[in-house]
């Protein structure tokens, strides 16, 4: 059997984690992330739940040992808990780490059988405890909902890291009540800079927070210890010494983290994008779907080594078009 090499960059990165989307569409709006009428992709377009495990395959066949399932909202896919269950076979055999994010909508009734599958650790998107805020900023009226489905995940076993995007004007003044929601809880929590990806409606420069002024206005409050965990992937974090809880820093515009990324990005079309804030990628749905998948696939990898650029280059500014035309949720929150 002929060994494959694992997956390296042209700067000595290994990839050994891999953001698998498996559907473009979400039952939430979110302001910041996409706009009201948002058009979704044709169905025919997205990879089915076969070839979305053949190609989780072939990524831990490289090394790849970590693998989390994100959208759009992922358990809005028809039958993605079969996905999850065949790659939680895959846990001890190549594959360390199966997670995944969420809006929380659904979790109430996927909790426990994300458990049964081998799950352990979630991520919940949620940005404010406030029902009025949370319909304004998700256009939908489901807060109550993404609360039982985080104590649902709770209550199977499931570790939940919540994370927050730090909006000015919006929940600047409750990130230290979510702080203490989510730490009084159990939960981790990750402050986030929002994103300038895909076209929304109205300016997002508006809302955008810095996170180390979100970090001052903490520090009034708190005692913040920074330590050197790492969950694998771009946060860093803090150990806040009133709660004892574990706070999380991703910074994408003021402390770029691209010099240790070890992350890939395959969308629910089979494209994958070499760097969050680029447009390199290479298409694997053709090479899955050519007569000879194995090679082509494997050369498809190698390609996106190469192209894999060494850092992204966010900037937001008022009139600025968005660093990428595609949203977070074509590339994979």
């Amino acid at each position: 059997m002929v060994k494959v090499p694992p997956l390296t960059d042209t700067f000595n990165r290994r990839i050994s984690y891999l953001r698998l989307s498996v559907t473009d569409r979400c039952d939430l709006r979110c302001a910041y992330c996409m706009p009201e009428r948002m058009q979704f992709l044709p169905k025919a377009e997205v990879l089915s739940l076969e070839e979305l495990y053949q190609l989780a395959l072939e990524f831990i066949a490289r090394g790849v040992t970590k693998i989390r399932l994100t959208g759009g909202e992922p358990l809005v896919r028809r039958d993605v808990i079969d996905l999850v269950r065949a790659l939680g076979r895959k846990l001890g055999d190549g594959l360390d780490e199966l997670t995944l994010t969420t809006n929380g909508t659904q979790l109430a009734e996927y909790a426990q059988p994300l458990f049964d599958a081998g799950v352990r650790r979630v991520n919940v998107s949620i940005d404010t405890l406030d029902a009025a805020l949370f319909e304004r900023l998700t256009r939908r009226d489901r807060l109550a909902q993404v609360l039982d489905g985080i104590a649902a995940a709770k209550d199977a076993g499931l570790q939940v890291k919540i994370n927050t995007v730090a909006l000015k004007g919006l929940n600047e003044n409750e990130i230290p009540r979510l702080v203490e929601w989510a730490h009084g809880e159990g939960h981790d929590l990750t402050l986030i800079e929002v994103m300038p990806l895909g076209e929304v409606d109205g300016e997002r420069v508006d809302h955008y927070l810095p996170l180390p002024a979100a970090r001052d206005r903490l520090e009034e409050r708190f005692v913040l210890h920074d330590i050197g965990d790492s969950t694998g992937g771009p946060a860093r974090y803090a150990r806040v010494a009133e709660t004892g809880g574990r706070l999380g820093f991703i910074s994408p515009l003021t402390n770029n983290f691209c010099a240790s990324c070890n992350r890939i990005r395959v969308t629910a079309t089979g494209q994958l994008y070499a760097c969050l804030g680029g447009a390199e990628k290479v298409d694997l749905r053709a090479a899955l779907r050519s007569d000879a998948p194995g090679a082509n696939v494997a050369a498809a990898l190698d390609e996106a080594m190469r192209i894999k650029p060494e850092r992204h280059h966010f900037a937001i500014a008022e009139g600025a078009a968005p660093a990428q035309p595609r949203h977070m949720s074509v590339t994979g929150g």
